[in-house]
């Protein structure tokens, strides 16, 4: 039996996350007057109505009274109550494109601006995150890799480290990206765009791949560069983070960079240790211009 609460910031996908954990076989409710979640856990945890794994979510609806938990977790760690809790997060500039997407009001904003009721929540949802066992942020995840981080959790049992890794490549001439928090610049290695053959094809390509590694350059620069991220990773996951975007530049983006990248993909995926993504910004942006 699994007791799962599900909480976090507003826009951040908590109703998403309940729906998913729905179709994988949770009795789900949403918004439970915090003074019943005791006995909606009671009435669970004694497999009334043959309930096999329950989620149950909270947010910031529920006010004044989400302070009463604080009391409600102490005494289910007093007896034993196995009880998890999931909370998803998100960049406040991110929550707040959401927020202007869907036209919705910030439950703490009111009359005021979006922003600083994101800071309110953040505030008062500080103690769940702190208490929280799953820390997802949702800031660059798609639908699916949402669903896929769940089922990796609460379906496949797999051990879950909080922190989430974006492998990016990009081009130096679409700009730097703003959300990146480690970048690299690979301007220095083989360029395959003065290669007549190869300026069409991509770092995806095997005939770019190897031009780009010919003279062992790349290679020692990836060396150097797994043993800063093995330095680096430890930190950021004692540091609780939840989210960290590598970024790896060439001029356009297509060529140096998507193959370094793909290079730091393969080599951190072996580990397992922590959600990983990689994605290519600006690889098709040169087609795109010519077409236009």
């Amino acid at each position: 039996m699994r007791l799962v609460i599900v909480t976090g910031m507003s826009g951040a996908g908590k109703t998403s996350a309940l729906k998913m954990l729905e179709d994988m076989g949770f009795y789900c409710v949403d918004n439970l007057p915090i003074p019943l979640v005791e006995k909606f856990a009671e009435l669970t945890l004694s497999n009334q109505g043959g309930i096999k794994d329950a989620a149950l979510g909270i947010d910031i609806r529920s006010g004044d009274e989400l302070s009463a938990l604080n009391r409600i977790f102490d005494e289910w760690s007093r007896s034993r109550v196995p009880y998890e809790i999931l909370f998803l997060d998100a960049g406040s500039e991110t929550l707040i494109k959401r927020y202007k997407e869907s036209r919705r009001i910030h439950p703490l904003a009111g009359e005021g601006r979006i922003d600083s009721g994101i800071e309110k929540e953040r505030l008062k949802l500080a103690f769940l995150k702190e208490e929280a066992d799953y820390i997802i942020d949702t800031s660059k995840l798609l639908t699916k890799e949402l669903k896929a981080e769940l089922e990796k959790i609460f379906m496949a049992n797999e051990s879950y480290k909080n922190l989430y890794i974006t492998i990016l490549s990009f081009g130096f001439k679409y700009g730097i990206p703003s959300d990146a928090d480690l970048v690299f610049d690979v301007r220095f290695l083989p360029n395959p765009y003065y290669v007549d053959e190869l300026r069409p094809k991509t770092g995806e390509d095997r005939e770019v791949r190897d031009y780009v590694m010919q003279n062992g350059t790349a290679a020692i620069f990836l060396d150097k560069l797994y043993d800063m991220l093995e330095f680096l990773i430890p930190g950021y996951v004692l540091e609780g983070k939840n989210q960290r975007v590598i970024a790896i530049g060439c001029t356009g983006g297509k060529h140096r960079s998507v193959t370094i990248a793909k290079a730091v993909y393969g080599k951190l995926k072996a580990h397992g240790e922590f959600g990983l993504k990689i994605e290519h910004r600006d690889i098709d942006k040169d087609n795109k211009r010519k077409k236009e």
